[in-house]
This record gives C-alpha cells, sequence and structure tokens, in this order.
C-alpha cells in the first residue's frame, strides 16, 4: 500500500476565527488515475473503514478516519485479561471473495486456520443434536486476536497521522470557507470539542443505527438515512471467562471436549473455546455469546445481572459448574445484521455523502470488507 498523505484534516477550534482562503490557491493533484486529488473523512475504524480508507489512499486520495475507540477494530474487538485475551466479538471470518483473499495475502502470518469440524451443535440442555458442522469452508482467526488484522491494516493510517482516535463525530456541516465541502464537529474522550474542515466527501462507516442518527441529528435531508432505517441489527450480551484451574498436569480442559458451539439454550447462541484458536496461549478461557432475543430483552439490564445468568446458562450447557477465575461482559448494541440493506454501499454523489457496513450485505466480516472496498471504488 503506497504511504498515505501525512498532511492531517485542517482543524479549527470552535473559538477560533475562520481564515480565508488565499487568493492564489495551489493547483489541486492529481491521482494515478488522472483525476483530482479529493480529502475524504470516514467515520468508523471498523473492518468496513480502514478497507475503504487503505483503498483510497492507494488511488492517491487523502483520507481522515475518526474512531471513538482508542484503536482501530470495531467489532474485531480483542480484549486483554491476566489470563490472555479473548475474542469479543467477530469469533472467526471466512474467504470467499478473492479481493478479500488478495488483501489477506499482504499481512502473512496473521490470519491462521482454526478447526471448523469441532464446531458442534446443541439443543437447550446442551446435549450435542447434530454432528459438527460439514466442513465446507475454512474457518479463519487473526492471530495473536481478532483486532490484529485491522490493527495491522490500519497502522499506516497511525503512522502518517490520518486516524483520529478517542474522538466521537457529533454533526456533519457545510464547510464554513470552503464550500462545498463539509467541516465535522466531534467530541473527545474529555470533553475537548474541535471542528475538523475541508473535506471533499464524508463516508460513515458506523452500524445503521448511528450512522442514521448522526444524519438526521446533523439536519442533512439525505436518501442514506432513507436507506438505513429499513435495515435491521440485533444486539448481542457476551460473557468471557477464564479458568486458570484446568491449567495442570493430567488435565488439560473442562467440560465437553468440543471447542467451539452453536445452541438453542434460550439464552446462549454460541460458545467457543478461546484457548483452542491457533496463537492462542494455554490458559482454558470461554467466549459465549448470548442470542438475539435474549439479548435484546435484557439490553439495558444491569451488568451483574446479565453476568450471572449468562454464567449460570453457561454451566447448563457445559457442566462447567467450577467458579471461573475471570468473568467479564460486554455488550453490542449492533451486533448481527438481521434485514440487510441489500446492497454494498450508499452513495450521495451530489451531497458527497456515502456509507458502507457489513449491514449493507448481512453479517460476515468478509461484507464488511466488501462494503468499504466497494464504496471506495465507487467514490475514487
Amino acid at each position: 500500500m503506497s504511504k498515505p498523505d501525512p498532511l492531517p484534516a485542517k482543524r479549527l477550534r470552535r473559538t477560533s476565527a475562520l481564515i480565508p482562503a488565499a487568493s492564489a490557491a495551489p493547483a489541486t493533484p492529481i491521482t494515478p488515475s488522472g483525476k483530482p486529488q479529493r480529502h475524504f473523512a470516514i467515520i468508523g475504524a471498523g473492518m468496513a473503514g480502514i478497507a475503504c480508507a487503505r483503498t483510497l489512499v492507494q488511488a492517491g486520495h487523502r483520507v481522515t478516519v475518526f474512531e471513538k475507540s482508542h484503536q482501530a477494530g470495531g467489532r474485531t474487538a480483542t480484549i486483554d485479561s491476566p489470563f490472555g485475551n479473548f475474542d469479543a466479538g467477530a469469533q472467526y471470518f471466512t474467504v470467499r471473495d478473492p479481493r478479500f483473499a488478495r488483501a489477506i495475502d499482504t499481512v502473512p502470518g496473521i490470519c491462521k486456520r482454526w478447526s471448523a469440524n469441532s464446531v458442534q451443535v446443541l439443543d437447550a440442555a446442551g446435549r450435542v443434536a447434530a454432528v459438527g458442522l460439514p466442513h465446507r469452508e475454512a474457518h479463519w482467526v487473526a492471530s495473536p486476536g481478532m483486532q490484529s488484522l485491522v490493527t495491522t491494516w490500519a497502522d499506516p493510517l497511525v503512522q502518517a497521522g490520518q486516524l483520529i482516535t478517542h474522538t466521537r463525530v457529533t454533526r456533519i456541516e457545510p464547510d464554513a470557507v470552503n464550500a462545498p465541502g463539509w467541516q465535522l464537529r466531534t467530541e473527545g474522550a474529555g470533553g475537548e470539542q474541535h471542528v475538523y474542515a475541508g473535506f471533499d466527501a464524508v463516508l460513515l462507516a458506523q452500524p445503521s443505527v448511528p450512522a442514521q442518527a448522526l444524519i438526521s441529528g446533523s439536519g442533512l435531508d439525505s436518501p442514506l438515512a432513507d436507506a438505513m432505517s429499513k435495515v435491521a441489527i440485533a444486539p448481542c450480551w457476551t460473557l468471557m471467562l477464564a479458568y486458570p484451574q484446568a491449567v495442570r498436569p493430567g488435565l488439560t480442559t473442562l467440560g465437553p471436549q468440543w471447542n467451539a458451539a452453536r445452541s438453542t439454550h434460550h439464552r446462549i447462541a454460541w460458545l467457543a473455546r478461546e484457548s483452542s484458536k491457533p496463537g492462542r496461549n494455554v490458559v482454558e478461557r470461554w467466549t459465549v455469546q448470548a442470542s438475539p432475543a435474549w439479548s435484546a430483552e435484557h439490553l439495558e439490564d444491569d451488568e451483574a445481572r446479565v453476568q450471572a445468568k449468562l454464567l449460570k446458562a453457561f454451566a447448563e450447557v457445559t457442566g462447567i459448574r467450577a467458579e471461573p477465575a475471570h468473568a467479564d461482559t460486554r455488550r453490542w448494541r449492533y451486533a448481527q445484521t438481521t434485514h440487510p440493506l441489500g446492497k454494498s454501499h450508499l452513495w450521495d454523489a451530489k451531497a458527497g455523502l456515502g456509507a458502507c457496513g457489513d449491514w449493507c450485505l448481512g453479517h460476515r466480516l468478509e461484507d464488511a470488507f466488501v462494503s468499504g472496498l466497494e464504496l471506495a471504488l465507487a467514490v475514487a
């Protein structure tokens, strides 16, 4: 990937005066394709946002990516603990699009195959109800955690100062100096506010609900918001457990001998033994994802109550009744697309507004990559 332009977005403090443009502006750089270079603001540094940013940089454009968290990754988030890490969101990914395969080839050694023939299907009582899922395609994980793939791809943007973290975009506005461009009002982790200006287009790489809210809250009359309103995304509560007492002579695992399972238990939809994934340490660790219906019903419940209920369900499904040395929970408000947009991206060329994300095509990690890629190709 070619090195991004190191010039950051023009930042205007709320208290600063707007400086008039110079009478003789420098000539606009030309991209390798012969088009004028443009500056894109990308909101969200998950898989879709980083795929979009990488593609635009490769095409010769400038990008500035805004991320409310402390680093890139989105729903590939990897959470550390004293006993090893957990894939708190996406558990694995498949590779069906040759463009995704070529992109993965650019970071050799990051992605490793995870055996899929150990994935069981369980009934509501935790009994194996069907043989392991058919071995139709490889299941892959990033190492040392699922987040590693996105953060590795994002690193050139970080080095060039083009990924701005701990920053939430609160409003999209017409550029006060350079019409018909855009400027963004933002809020930092400590409440500090800034205005970033000088963008030719704004691309939203967020879940559809907050993306729609940002457009509407900015007072923008855009067809993007209407299209997003038809998308449905289910929430998910995730439980993470560690059992270091299982690592001793004569005992390698607790409970079942399978490493991953889909469950029909009313509380639990998915369980995975993290220590079975390649590139992880050997401490017995489990990630448990609640069912969409149960997560929606208990979305606003107290975290301790959710943790207790999911731990009880985990014991019922796995037979592991030992007290975990570590337990943590995470709530994903927008976890799994249940009704996708039906096309790879949204782009309003006249306004210079676009959107991408897995919700455009489905819920797979590859869907997010393809969406970000195809939005970038459409606007480049």
